[in-house]
């Protein structure tokens, strides 16, 4: 028996490679099909079952290309209606992986065809499950990503989790594996652990939505409580998980056009394509090509495309460091924006080295930052973390501004104010900058450098929430 977890950490996704007797089973597979197919290969394996634990939001999955390409089934639960060919399980139907046995668990709440698959091992001993999204380590699936309906609310959802947990799940053997969908760093829970697995057991110690003594009220109230807003994506990749999508292998041709500084210019003109900038934000603030975006590969790349960029089938150009190309159009693929229609050959210094007009964006550092403050405590400063980060300590004096709503909320910044932004380390910042000034803001300085030398420095900050600036 081979188990093993394919862990992505800029989607905090787990996708699995199940394999017995040359028969192999993949779990929530990303977009990309080529680790799957390679990997059974190596081991002569062939691929018979794609399980899908629910329509994922958070990603665009594989299923389809890896079905075509490998001959597998797809599987769902109970309850996923499709536009497509796959084989929808009934609950506690089996399914046979060489000496392995997987039994489907319906396990509702997340979404309503939400699975939990059970593997028993050759000796049909519960060994492991595959929770999806309905149990994580140290937490629960939200329940407010699959309403279909006003009658169907999110307290709804909660309390089928509930029921869920408590028939299907808990009264499994302690000494199961629990391994999830995704881990801490995912916008499909609250509070989820870094750790990527965990025995059954030890949860139901440590995860408070397993509490033995807590009621289906209570249940409800915790998991319910404090959600913010979903990504704007989330719903957009949930249908394409559900209707279908394009072929990645269209996809990556599309995006693999490299352009020379004047083509890449003419077709920015012609068509009015965004221009996403993925290098690092300290090179990036030192010179880029005037209204590009920033959203840096070396962060969560994938989750703010989604959060930031609205329309899924806004065309893009790329400036990628040289041979990080393909992976950009990859990991823009993951959630859904299948539009890069080409990429800037030889990156940002061909660009400079032919000549064309160059932006900035003025940068400091924190010590620069307490100068400033220093020498006019009234200056206006844009604190773009997320709500929690803000409301467990902030600057003062500082105004929230959310980088994750950051298209909801321009009327409350002004153009002909001096702005100083700054996040937990330079990155968000960056980003808002960038955005910022592509829509015509000017006067903005960046601030580089942890939020810890901020609490260090003499700047006062403090946790004194006013509701008004929460967004």
């Amino acid at each position: 028996m081979i188990i093993e977890q394919i862990y992505t950490g800029c989607l905090a996704q787990g996708a699995y490679y199940i394999e017995s007797e040359g028969q192999a089973a993949i779990i929530d597979p990303l977009r990309e099909t080529t680790p799957y197919l390679a990997k059974a290969k190596a081991n002569g394996a062939a691929i018979k079952y794609i399980f899908e634990t629910h329509f994922h939001a958070d990603f665009v999955s594989g299923h389809l290309d890896l079905a075509k390409k490998s001959g597998a089934q797809i599987v769902y639960g109970p309850n996923a209606s499709t536009e497509y060919e796959k084989y929808e399980a009934k609950d506690n139907e089996e399914f046979k992986l060489g000496k392995l046995t997987f039994r489907v668990l319906h396990t509702p709440g997340h979404t309503p065809e939400s699975t939990t698959y059970l593997l028993l091992d050759e000796n049909n001993k519960a060994h492991a499950i595959f929770s999806g999204d309905t149990l994580f380590i140290g937490d629960v699936g939200r329940p407010d990503l699959a309403q279909k309906s006003a009658s169907l609310t999110k307290e709804d959802l909660a309390a089928w989790l509930y029921d869920s947990l408590r028939n299907k799940i808990m009264p499994l053997p302690d000494d199961v594996i629990v391994y999830p969908a995704h881990g801490a760093g995912s916008a499909c829970g609250k509070n989820m652990s870094k750790e990527t697995w965990d025995t059954l057991g030890n949860q139901k110690r440590t995860n408070y939505a397993l509490r033995a003594d807590m009621t289906k009220e209570e249940f409800v109230q915790e998991v319910t409580d404090g959600l913010l807003p979903p990504p704007q994506y989330f719903a957009k990749n949930a249908k394409m998980n559900k209707t279908g999508y394009e072929s990645i292998d269209i996809v990556m041709n599309r995006g693999a056009r490299a352009l020379s500084p004047r083509a890449f210019e003419a077709v920015a003109n012609e068509t009015g394509a965004l221009l996403l900038d993925v290098r690092n934000k300290t090179t990036f603030v030192k010179g880029f090509i005037p209204n590009s975006i920033f959203i840096g590969l070396d962060g969560s790349f994938a989750p703010w495309v989604g959060a930031l960029i609205t329309d899924l089938r806004q065309e893009i150009l790329i400036i990628a460091p040289e041979g990080k190309e393909e992976e950009t159009i990859k990991r823009l693929a993951r959630v859904g924006y299948d539009n890069a229609i080409g990429y800037l050959d030889g990156g940002f210094d061909a660009w400079k080295d032919a000549g064309y007009e160059v932006d900035q964006i003025q940068t400091i550092n924190i010590n620069d930052l307490e100068k400033a403050y220093t020498n006019d405590s009234s200056i206006n400063i844009l604190d773009v973390r997320k709500p929690g980060e803000w409301s467990g300590e902030h600057i003062e004096t500082a105004q929230h501004f959310a980088l994750d709503y950051i298209n909801d909320n321009m009327s409350a910044i002004h153009k002909e104010k001096l702005y100083y932004l700054h996040c937990r380390s330079g990155y968000r910042s960056t980003v808002a900058s960038s955005i910022l000034k592509s829509r015509g803001y000017k006067s903005l300085i960046n601030v580089q450098g942890a939020f810890d030398d901020i609490t260090q420095s003499s700047i006062p900050t403090s946790n004194y929430v006013c509701p008004s600036t929460l967004k």
